[in-house]
């Protein structure tokens, strides 16, 4: 290991599972604030808290992770992002609840509970089958909304204690959901204790996650924040349920978010769901990549830091030739982007997002400006900088209007392309 992937190490810096320190430095993006802290008009000339986003290898389990420099009411008791906004995501999530109904035989009598529920999104599919649900949702502005379709929701953070209160009340889970909330997650192993006891002895849970490999392959580094405190592969995810008596049995590589995992798990005793193939083939495949050796993530870092110069690139490019760029997003991975890159008004002219909550605000750090969609109709930029690249082909489809005035879409991950 090179001297410069060092790292001095203290209680502070060591695996949130295994507990081994943590030397090896996976990437480092500088100092960057909380990437959903969206400032208001009247914050404008408030001081701002700035965070290390400095992300490590675990050399001995080899998850990749950030330390928690805040605690998570810092970050989720009041949020910014409303997943029913993305069309996609909710077209998904209907033949999600579509296919596990018909595969668990879901019924009147079953409990489907989500971590992270959001604003319903998902549940609110199971509730027309007559399935009862129950979201749990530590963001009190995100489950209102869940709240008003009629969900119940539990405004409060997912871990044993609550487990255990919902377990005394003869609340058990046949269909556990979390759905990109284990990399939300600072204490693993509270939040798996109570995962193992919500569930039923024939139970099913099922979790999404983005997949550390495509992470690496696609060069998604903008995908790293605050809010998300591990990076997972599956070889790393099936050690740490297993240290929970939970087993993986079937594990599917989705599309979403740039390229995911979905998990499904039982409890290690319930052998009436057995081992699907896929499963030993991921974990093949892993190995053949070398998700066990340190040296095959150092490479990353350099490769981040190419990809920073090719987006100012483009930025200094356009302007130098007078052309105007708009931003289309204010994701949580689009600020760590803005700020990693430098990115402010004398370079990116303004964005647009259609969550209303973001709307007449500006993005954290950065400062550019929030506006309705409607913006880009009204000014017509020369480009459109796609930063919630995860659903350009929704964004792409639903703007195709900029190409009347010979507007184009750029899309920055995994390397900069200008789209006619």
């Amino acid at each position: 290991m090179k001297g410069s992937d060092l790292q001095q190490t203290s209680d502070f810096c060591r695996c949130r599972f295994c507990g081994e320190p943590l030397r090896a430095i996976f990437v480092d993006l500088g100092m960057s604030p909380l990437c959903q802290t969206h400032i208001a008009p009247e914050q404008l000339n408030a001081p701002e808290q700035f965070y290390p986003l400095r992300t490590f290898i675990c050399e001995k389990c080899f998850l990749v992770q950030l330390p928690e420099h805040v605690a998570p009411k810092t970050i989720f008791e009041e949020y910014a992002y409303f997943s029913s906004y993305a069309d996609t995501r909710l077209k998904e999530s209907e033949k999600f609840a579509d296919d596990m109904t018909d595969r668990l035989g879901l019924n009147a009598k079953s409990l489907v509970v989500e971590l992270a529920s959001n604003d319903g999104y998902l549940l609110q599919y199971f509730q027309p089958k007559g399935i009862p649900v129950l979201g749990i949702e530590p963001a009190r502005n995100v489950a209102a909304v869940a709240i008003e379709k009629g969900i119940e929701t539990l405004t409060e953070f997912f871990g044993h204690d609550l487990a255990g209160r919902l377990v005394g009340q003869g609340r058990t889970a046949d269909l556990l959901i979390g759905n990109n909330v284990l990399a939300q997650v600072p204490n693993l192993t509270d939040f798996i204790a109570g995962m193992k006891m919500l569930l039923k002895p024939r139970g099913v849970f099922t979790l999404e996650f983005p997949h550390l490999i495509r992470l690496i392959e696609g060069n998604q580094f903008d995908t790293i924040y605050h809010e998300h405190f591990s990076y997972f592969s599956y070889t790393t995810v099936e050690k740490i349920f297993a240290a929970h008596g939970l087993t993986v049995f079937d594990v599917e590589e989705l599309p979403a978010h740039g390229g995911s995992l979905r998990i499904y798990g039982r409890h290690v005793d319930d052998v009436s769901r057995p081992i699907v193939s896929r499963v030993a083939a991921l974990r093949g495949k892993e190995a053949a990549w070398g998700i066990t050796r340190v040296e095959r993530y150092q490479a990353f870092a350099d490769q981040v830091k190419e990809t920073k110069r090719k987006i100012l690139a483009f930025f200094i490019g356009a302007k130098n030739a007078g052309k105007s760029v708009a931003a289309y997003g204010a994701p949580g991975k689009g600020n760590t982007l803005l700020n990693y890159c430098g990115i402010r008004t004398d370079l990116l002219d303004y964005a647009v997002d259609r969550i209303p909550y973001k709307q007449g605000k500006f993005t954290p750090g950065t400062r550019i400006p929030i506006y309705p969609p409607e913006r880009i109709r009204e000014t017509k930029p020369h480009f459109l900088f796609i930063l919630a690249w995860n659903f350009k082909d929704e964004v792409m489809e639903q703007n195709a209007f900029i190409r009347e005035w010979g507007g184009k879409f750029v899309v920055p991950i995994p390397e900069v392309r200008v789209f006619d």
